[in-house]
């Protein structure tokens, strides 16, 4: 990843806080002279130093033929917006584009029918509490020999990160009343992507306070 100094992120707390809250992951392999790219929600797992992630993959998916210990990479995209000069108080300025990127690198494994299982589990757990106070869905829910053939019909994987960092393009390199500019401006525009952006803006001036 590409990371001038103002937008590099190393803070693996602040990483696993927005994969967790960006959990659908674009998974990139090379394999057979090409890139290839899955798409996929994660559990993310704090394991070692950078962390870990499960997931798991249609069976015939091209990505999930790759041999056990393939070098792969994921990316967790978060909100992005266009960023109009004429928002800035300074002059002579010109167009940008705000955005928030998350990758890790690791080796993928492949998980046993019984890790499988729990990945499955944990996914939908996750997810179900975000649904509160709804009545969680389990998996239980689902008969044993029908879970048995949709379990046959995918692949689960665990990626330990040799690596993870994130790039937060926020406007840092900004003076402040730029950047002050820019937040108005998205919020003005209304839309939740540029709502979204603005308030990560404002969240990385925090930080760095």
């Amino acid at each position: 990843m590409y990371r001038p100094k103002a937008f590099a992120v190393a803070d693996i707390a602040e990483l696993h806080r927005f994969i967790r809250q960006r959990v659908f992951a674009t998974i990139g392999v090379a394999t057979n002279g090409t890139i290839a790219f899955a798409y996929a929600p994660v559990v993310l797992d704090a394991d070692g130093a950078f962390g870990a992630v499960r997931f798991h993959l249609a069976r015939n998916n091209p990505v999930a033929e790759v041999p056990d210990g393939t070098r792969v990479l994921l990316t967790f995209t978060g909100p992005d917006a266009y960023v109009s000069p004429d928002w800035y108080a300074s002059h002579a300025m010109v167009p940008t584009w705000n955005y928030v990127a998350v990758e890790g690198e690791g080796e993928a494994r492949r998980l046993s029918n019984e890790g499988l299982r729990t990945l499955l589990i944990n996914l939908s757990a996750e997810q179900e509490d975000k649904l509160l106070p709804k009545k969680p869905w389990t998996i239980d829910k689902v008969p044993e020999a029908r879970l048995a053939a949709l379990s046959a019909a995918i692949v689960g994987y665990s990626v330990a990160f040799a690596k993870l960092e994130g790039k937060y393009k926020l406007s840092q390199d900004k003076k402040p009343e730029d950047v002050t500019g820019v937040i108005a401006g998205l919020e003005a525009r209304g839309d939740a992507q540029s709502r979204a952006v603005a308030d990560a803006i404002t969240a990385s001036r925090v930080r760095t306070l």
